[in-house]
């Protein structure tokens, strides 16, 4: 779900970066030492998840893994997310170093819409009553996401509309796979390690 340098206007890319700073900057101001290393085991998961990405148009098709950084990390997640998106574009050309700003924003701004949308379900007392919020979650970020990316085409222009459509229809697949990934991933994490969700002791302590 990359969108590769050039495909944007000048506004769009101006303001999405500067969205992106704002982001970030409130994410690093939130991000306890003690989420550090879940920030970095989240920000690895995005990398590997969307190594593999099919092309489409001005985008592409692959994992994220952005609700369940959204869910554990919050608004932290805007740093997590950026470091993974810059790694990817300096190493292998996926996205762009123009776009940057944008492509964080279409990620992570989800991806904490998710994490207040979500998160009293996945601190709920019942590991499986979380674990559904989490699907929930997942497969939210993923359509936001989409939706994100669909908006930024169009406002670049109206050739981008045809590529907008496809780029929403093309991940209703992966919706349903994200779904189902961060609903086992919520799931075990409730069961060993309750504490990412603020859920101060399993299976019935909630903060």
């Amino acid at each position: 779900m990359h969108i590769v340098d050039g495909a944007l206007s000048s506004p769009v890319v101006i303001g999405g970066t500067l969205l992106a700073v704002g982001g970030i900057a409130l994410g690093l101001r939130k991000l306890p030492m003690e989420k550090i290393p879940a920030a970095g085991v989240l920000s690895a998961t995005f990398f590997v998840a969307s190594l593999v990405h099919v092309p489409i148009g001005p985008s592409s098709v692959h994992l994220i893994m952005n609700g369940l950084a959204g869910l554990v990390l919050g608004w932290a997640a805007f740093p997590a997310l950026f470091v993974g998106l810059l790694l990817q574009a300096v190493f292998f050309g996926f996205g762009g170093l123009t776009v940057l700003g944008v492509n964080t924003l279409n990620i992570a701004l989800p991806a904490v819409i998710v994490h207040f949308v979500c998160r009293a379900g996945v601190r709920s007392v019942s590991p499986m009553a979380a674990a559904i919020w989490g699907g929930i979650g997942g497969g939210l970020a993923i359509a936001l996401t989409t939706g994100a990316v669909a908006i930024a085409l169009a406002l670049s222009g109206e050739e981008f509309l045809p590529a907008a459509k496809l780029v929403f229809f093309a991940h209703i697949p992966v919706m349903a796979i994200e779904a189902l990934l961060t609903a086992a991933a919520v799931y075990l994490a409730r069961r060993v390690k309750p504490e990412l969700f603020g859920v101060l002791d399993a299976p019935g302590g909630m903060s």
